[in-house]
């Protein structure tokens, strides 16, 4: 094994490790009941998410690739703040204080969640999906589905709290037309090849909210 491949092989194992140990950390601190202590960290973990993606994906096409994913960010907290502020999209909702601070009622860094949703999920329906157009379809779906089991434990986490006590029909369609948008506007900037990462990633998610969807329900 050349030292390039072993320096990949580390790095990618060192990224899977850490998205792991913050996911169960969290999980395991939060049930045996010192939420207090783990939620506001959430910024951090988002942080960490995206840092990890950067290291192990380093845009190859830079200037193409900034123009993208930040298209992604800024599009994804413009949505946000029309939801938020006029109900017009997603339905009638407000953020609570532990997704860090906040610009026109949204959390900074739901723009960061958004581009490592749509990275992993984008990433991983490559890696499965042939069809070109199928593949934003099935990673949108896989965004849709990720939120299902979020928004029930959203409001205990004072993530975001609906109006209406419950996510509505809407906000489910809402996001699937803007994420299958942005599956389409990345397609050709996320990895063919069959990295493990972000899979990692998206499991990490699902087990964490379907943990808490589990419990709570």
């Amino acid at each position: 094994m050349n030292k390039e491949l072993s320096f990949s092989v580390v790095q990618s194992n060192s990224s899977i490790f850490a998205i792991w140990l913050v996911t169960i950390s969290g999980m395991i601190g939060i049930w045996l009941g010192y939420g207090a202590w783990f939620l506001p960290k959430t910024p951090f973990n988002l942080l960490l998410g995206v840092v990890l993606l950067y290291w192990n994906f380093p845009l190859k096409n830079v200037w193409p690739g900034i123009f993208i994913w930040s298209l992604v960010y800024i599009t994804g907290m413009g949505v946000e703040m029309i939801g938020v502020n006029t109900g017009l999209l997603f339905g009638n909702y407000w953020y609570g204080e532990n997704m860090g601070p906040k610009l026109g009622n949204v959390p900074l860094l739901i723009g960061i969640n958004w581009v490592v949703l749509t990275f992993i999920t984008a990433t991983i329906a490559k890696r499965f999906i042939r069809s070109p157009w199928m593949a934003p379809v099935f990673g949108a779906a896989l965004m849709v589905a990720l939120d299902f089991f979020i928004e029930p434990v959203a409001s205990l986490f004072d993530y975001w709290h609906w109006n209406a006590g419950y996510a509505p029909l809407r906000n489910y369609i809402d996001w699937f037309v803007v994420s299958l948008v942005f599956q389409v506007l990345v397609r050709d900037y996320v990895p063919q090849a069959k990295y493990p990462l972000p899979l990692h990633h998206f499991a990490s998610q699902v087990l964490f909210f379907v943990f808490f969807y589990a419990i709570n329900r």
